[in-house]
């Protein structure tokens, strides 16, 4: 994800990685040709030389490398979620912000050309006064009954509303505004076995349904799975649609070759129709396959990683930024908290 989109950038030089296994550190390191390779992120980071740092690790680690990179004066981009949990992902922006460092949160999916001409499409009141979306994102990497760090809530915190629920708090708040109340249940389908060690864990949610309320006034309703077989090649599929007073959207990516978004005004028959995605979503980006549409945004375009890069040098605001980070995570938290009272309605 990260070192394509940074070696091709002019203005970026990858100059350390850190892992925890120095034998496939250094392995990636003389792939994309970077000079150090580190196991301890304290030495890489004491070291020197650094500007910025990309943080790429299990959910625990986030908050740690995070407040040390910032204790450095580095610019920090951390993977989502943001924390294992509010305070912790608050204290990470309020930090960031109070050191006037630039930080960034990669919530992908709101720059996929589907999402962003769905924006455009709601912005500009094609569906009129929001009533109700519905988003579904079905995945498949948790069918497996085997130990994956994801669904262990010591170090991911919480399992599928944690690590897909990011992305759908995100652009549910990006399509419809703020929310402001919730209810959630949670379940772990598959039943996992203990760690390869040996050590019992916390399994934590594989799958999820939450309701949610938008300031507005409009509903949502947000599943998220990891047990469900889409059977296309990337394992995952999402489908999204948006009711209003003037009409109707859908969309839906199986990440093989769709990506469509249809649409019908209200007073019109016959069915949602296509809407072709016009060309400045898309941008230079490959059209044939989702992946090779992926690849190209977060490789060649100005998003993202390099989005980043390019406001450190240019010293412009980046954003989904730690604070929007922050807020999902707040949102994660009162999700978890619903399904651990049976579901009940939260305010947020």
């Amino acid at each position: 994800m990260y070192a394509p989109a940074l070696a091709q950038h002019p203005l970026a030089e990858v100059v350390a990685v850190c892992g925890r296994d120095l034998e496939r550190t250094r392995t990636f390191a003389t792939r994309w040709n970077i000079p150090n390779a580190y196991t301890d992120y304290q030495e890489m980071i004491g070291a020197g030389g650094l500007d910025a740092i990309i943080i790429a690790t299990s959910n625990d680690s986030h908050y740690p490398i995070t407040m040390a990179a910032l204790d450095a004066c580095l610019h920090v981009l951390c993977e989502k979620p943001l924390a294992l949990n509010f305070t912790q992902a608050q204290a990470m922006a309020d930090k960031a912000t109070s050191l006037g460092l630039k930080n960034m949160v990669p919530f992908t999916y709101r720059y996929m050309p589907t999402n962003r001409y769905l924006k455009q499409l709601i912005d500009d009141d094609y569906i009129g006064q929001p009533y109700h979306l519905n988003m579904r994102y079905y995945a498949d990497y948790g069918r497996e009954a085997k130990y994956q760090w994801v669904f262990d809530s010591d170090v991911a915190g919480a399992g599928v509303i944690a690590d897909l629920g990011a992305h759908w708090f995100h652009l549910s708040r990006w399509f419809f505004g703020e929310i402001v109340g919730l209810s959630c249940i949670l379940t772990d389908l598959v039943k996992r076995p203990n760690a390869p060690d040996g050590r019992d864990y916390p399994r934590a949610d594989d799958t999820a349904m939450v309701t949610v309320r938008f300031e507005s006034g409009a509903f949502g309703a947000l599943m998220l799975s990891t047990v469900a077989w889409e059977g296309t090649k990337f394992g995952q599929t999402q489908h999204m649609e948006f009711h209003g007073s003037n009409g109707t959207l859908y969309s839906s990516v199986d990440w093989d070759t769709l990506q469509e978004v249809r649409g019908i005004s209200a007073g019109q028959r016959g069915g949602a129709q296509p809407l072709p995605i016009p060309d400045a979503p898309w941008g230079d980006a490959r059209r044939d396959t989702v992946h090779n549409t992926y690849r190209d945004i977060f490789r060649q375009q100005n998003h993202m990683a390099r989005e980043f890069i390019t406001a450190i040098a240019d010293d412009k605001p980046v954003y989904p930024d730690f604070a929007e980070g922050a807020r999902v995570q707040q949102l994660i938290d009162a999700a978890v908290s619903s399904a651990k009272a049976g579901g009940c309605w939260v305010t947020v």
